[in-house]
């Protein structure tokens, strides 16, 4: 539990595989000066969105799908409500009252990310008046569109976080988040932080196996496992012009999603070798990355579902041999947690009035304070 005068913040984001609500209660000690603040994760949970609700935000998040603006703003209000319900569920375990957390970071649900001219934008919805209004919590959400208003990726975010938390002077590190996509942190012993999106990491696997097997995910990798690679099939994948663009650079579902893959296909591949090679794919286009941008780790600290992914943890430390691939678990935080406590911490940033974004990752002209600021009901 937290020491007293330690401030209690709660982070909330669903990802682009958009599985469920990941939900943690964090602490943050008062920084001494000259240190930084100790940040610890108190509590976590992911909370499952229903399955029609799901089902309409893998709908509306491709690419070429249309929405009205009634349904759109239906799912804004209906995912602030599961965000908001997220948010009690986990205070009730943690037993923690709200009126003790100084504030909830929420990213929300991406939708659309476009951070390119003319008109650059990102687009992520669950309403934060209604979480503020459910919870009583004063929210912090929206931290993305001010990165890029100021010409940035907007993403990803969770560099400075890591740094913070999983970073060591003596020690070539880099982190690596297996959400949807997946996103490298680069933490040199000297030099600036750098991080960029790498490509897909469990988004084409998982909508890949919930279409021919009807699981939101590949349980352990279990399914791709009793499939072969198609070697021709992984060179299309891997020739994807994104891949080869310097960073900084951020990508999304909008771009990496079934439509882009059946344009690779020759159409009679068996399904399993199709996920055995996008198994393969995920692990290749990250470490072809970690290669180079940084080819002087020593130690990969993944995160995010994907940990669970035992086959492609396999391929990924495979591929880097001399590298030490762990969970981060074994730094103290559970994989499933890092995000949601990245964006608990985000909040606290804003609130210090502290820039949340580095400029060196996201490209944008400066740091910026991130987020807008909605009051909760404190005295109601």
């Amino acid at each position: 539990m937290p020491s007293q005068g330690d401030a209690l913040f709660v982070g909330l984001i669903s990802g682009t595989s958009a599985d469920g609500i990941d939900a943690a209660l964090i602490s943050v000690s008062p920084p001494i000066v000259g240190t930084a603040p100790r940040i610890a994760v108190l509590r976590a949970r992911t909370t499952p969105y229903e399955p029609d609700l799901r089902a309409t935000i893998l709908r509306v998040s491709q690419s070429e799908a249309t929405v009205h603006l009634d349904e759109f703003g239906a799912l804004d209000s209906a995912i602030g409500e599961a965000f908001a319900q997220a948010t009690l569920a986990l205070l009730d375990e943690a037993g923690i009252a709200a009126a003790q957390v100084r504030a909830i970071g929420s990213h929300g649900q991406t939708l659309r990310h476009r951070p390119r001219p003319p008109h650059r934008f990102t687009l992520q919805v669950g309403d934060p008046n209604v979480i503020a209004e459910r919870t009583g919590c004063d929210v912090v959400a929206d931290f993305r569109r001010r990165d890029v208003a100021a010409g940035g990726e907007g993403a990803p975010l969770m560099p400075a976080f890591h740094a913070a938390v999983l970073g060591d002077a003596h020690e070539v590190r880099a982190v690596l988040n297996l959400g949807g996509i997946g996103n490298l942190t680069l933490l040199p012993t000297t030099g600036p932080v750098r991080g960029f999106d790498t490509g897909p990491a469990n988004g084409l696997m998982d909508a890949w196996c919930f279409e021919h097997t009807g699981h939101a995910y590949d349980a352990h990798g279990a399914w791709g496992a009793t499939g072969r690679v198609l070697p021709e099939l992984l060179q299309r994948c891997l020739s994807e012009p994104w891949l080869a663009l310097p960073p900084p650079k951020s990508s999304g579902r909008d771009q990496f999603h079934l439509g882009w893959l059946r344009e690779r296909l020759d159409g009679d591949e068996a399904p399993q070798d199709v996920q055995a090679t996008l198994v393969e794919f995920s692990a290749r286009s990250i470490v072809d990355a970690l290669r180079a941008t940084q080819p002087d780790t020593t130690r990969l600290i993944a995160c995010g579902g994907g940990v669970h992914n035992a086959l492609l943890m396999a391929r990924i430390a495979a591929l880097l041999p001399g590298v030490a691939v762990q969970s981060s678990a074994e730094h103290g935080i559970d994989p499933d947690a890092v995000e949601a406590a990245g964006f608990a911490w985000l909040a606290w940033q804003t609130l210090e009035g502290r820039p949340g974004n580095r400029p060196e990752v996201t490209g944008a002209a400066g740091p910026r304070v991130l987020g807008v600021i909605v009051p909760g009901r404190r005295g109601d």
